[in-house]
């Protein structure tokens, strides 16, 4: 049987060859870590989108010190991603039961946002929840659209006003699902990243909508990234984290991709915990992130 960490594994076998194999290949039959050796596995390590300053940080760990062998490498990596990603907190996504739950998405447009809150809508869904979209990237009909086709192919209701202010079609939802008990509201954001400004005051314009009308109801706030990114997804992160209080990371498009370190790079500089990562097309291939499995995948 063909089991989810299996599919995994296959999921992040591009990341894994980038960021461990490459690596381990380049230092384990040496017998001591050189200069130029270990010059070698920074350029490694950087090249598989880990980042240069934490790249550079596991490396120092190495220089001048005998106790780890170059054939421990592969320990060494591994026991230190799981401590970076263990260091962010619960990789669980906040939910509670009998109330209100809000999830605010923010995103590039192309990350595969509104996606992501279509098999989110599903997973809520296949739970027995009662879920409502906020369509709040009104100046996009495509993003309309798009959400639009989701809602109804996940079972979930939707609040969609094109053209109309974003912050509005949020107001209109936050009422809507407090006045009809529903459990879940997803609310999809704009993600225009090249007018900054308008974005940022646009996405602070929901946050305080949510934050006067059902500020108790806000469980998390999750940036979705796009895997194939690489570094440019660490420098949107940091912009939406100036936009809005950011909680989580949800990492699509994984599958394919050689750039997954891009979880690390993340939990390293802005210490946010992935809750939700996209292991491939299917309404179903959202999953919730655990780390030790996908630790444990990039290094079987």
């Amino acid at each position: 049987m063909f089991n989810f960490f299996d599919k995994l594994k296959n999921t992040v076998s591009k990341t894994a060859q980038a960021l461990v194999g490459n690596v381990v290949n380049a230092v384990s039959d040496e017998e001591e870590f050189s200069e130029f050796l270990l010059d070698d596995m920074e350029d490694l390590l950087i090249s598989a989108d880990l980042g240069v300053d934490y790249a550079s940080e596991l490396v120092d760990k190495l220089r001048g010190q005998d106790r780890i062998k170059p054939s421990q490498v592969k320990e060494f990596l591994k026991d230190e991603f799981i401590k970076i990603l263990d260091a962010t907190g619960t990789s669980e996504l906040q939910y509670k039961e009998n109330e209100l739950n809000i999830y605010f998405i923010a995103g590039v447009n192309g990350a595969g946002k509104t996606t992501l809150i279509g098999k989110l809508a599903y997973k809520f869904k296949q739970q027995g929840k009662r879920v409502l979209i906020a369509a709040g990237d009104t100046f996009r009909a495509a993003a309309e659209e798009q959400v639009d086709i989701w809602s109804k192919r996940s079972g979930a209701d939707i609040v969609r006003r094109d053209k109309a202010d974003p912050a509005s079609v949020v107001y209109e939802a936050i009422q809507k699902g407090k006045k009809e008990n529903y459990d879940v509201i997803l609310v999809d954001t704009a993600g225009r990243l090249q007018n900054k400004f308008n974005l940022m005051e646009e996405l602070f314009k929901i946050k305080t909508v949510i934050d006067k009308n059902a500020p108790e109801a806000l469980r998390e706030s999750i940036l979705v990234i796009d895997a194939n990114t690489g570094q440019n997804g660490l420098q949107q992160a940091k912009i939406f984290k100036e936009c809005v209080n950011l909680t989580s990371v949800a990492l699509t498009k994984l599958d394919g991709s050689a750039k997954g370190a891009i979880v690390l790079a993340i939990a390293k500089e802005l210490g946010l915990p992935v809750k939700l990562v996209g292991v491939g097309e299917k309404t179903e291939d959202l999953k919730d992130f655990n780390s030790k499995e996908f630790i444990n995948a990039l290094f079987e």
